[in-house]
């Protein structure tokens, strides 16, 4: 079981549609909005619970068993003690953001518990010897799109890239409350 948290944001978007189409989990998405949710839903996720209000509570209340795997796409710093109490023993935790408190991974250490950190460049700025590994990828996730397994994730096209349109987009991302992708173009 993965629960997914930032389900409606530009990662969590392409990533409740990988999960579907790759894994066959049972998803577990976060929302918080009536709009959310239905984004989510409409991606691939067979349960919504609102990020806003405590997660295990939530998760038990679905009565679908524990959670294996958490994507934490978002806040890592808020719901990681959250993670460590409701994954299940040798449960994963993936984050790609960067909390700005610390985390206390001892936290993880009772139930053999595993973290990792996903850095979309890291390959490309360390010259890493599976260089090619990211060609493989994206084939794989344009063979998906060809198939029709993944959609579009754009939730905003804001037009050309001027000063204007950049504080909207801003504006857009600071509230909280945008879903999917925010498109500039003219760069």
């Amino acid at each position: 079981m993965l629960l997914v948290v930032g389900a409606a944001g530009g990662v969590g978007s392409i990533l409740l549609q990988l999960a579907k189409a790759i894994t066959g989990a049972t998803i577990i998405a976060t929302a918080s909005r009536e709009s959310s949710q239905t984004w989510v839903k409409k991606l691939g996720a067979d349960h919504v619970i609102d990020h806003t209000r405590p997660l295990q509570p939530q998760i038990e209340a679905l009565g679908i068993g524990q959670v294996t795997h958490v994507a934490s796409l978002n806040s890592t710093d808020s719901y990681f003690e959250s993670y460590t109490e409701l994954l299940a023993p040798f449960g994963r935790v993936a984050m790609i953001d960067d909390p700005a408190q610390p985390l206390d991974v001892m936290k993880m250490k009772p139930k053999s518990l595993s973290l990792h950190i996903e850095f979309m460049f890291a390959r490309s700025m360390f010259q890493a010897a599976d260089m090619d590994e990211q060609s493989r990828l994206l084939n794989r996730v344009a063979d998906l799109v060809d198939q029709g397994y993944i959609q579009t994730t754009v939730g905003k096209h804001l037009g050309t890239i001027n000063a204007a349109n950049l504080r909207a987009a801003h504006q857009e991302l600071e509230s909280g409350r945008s879903i999917g992708k925010i498109v500039l173009e003219g760069f």
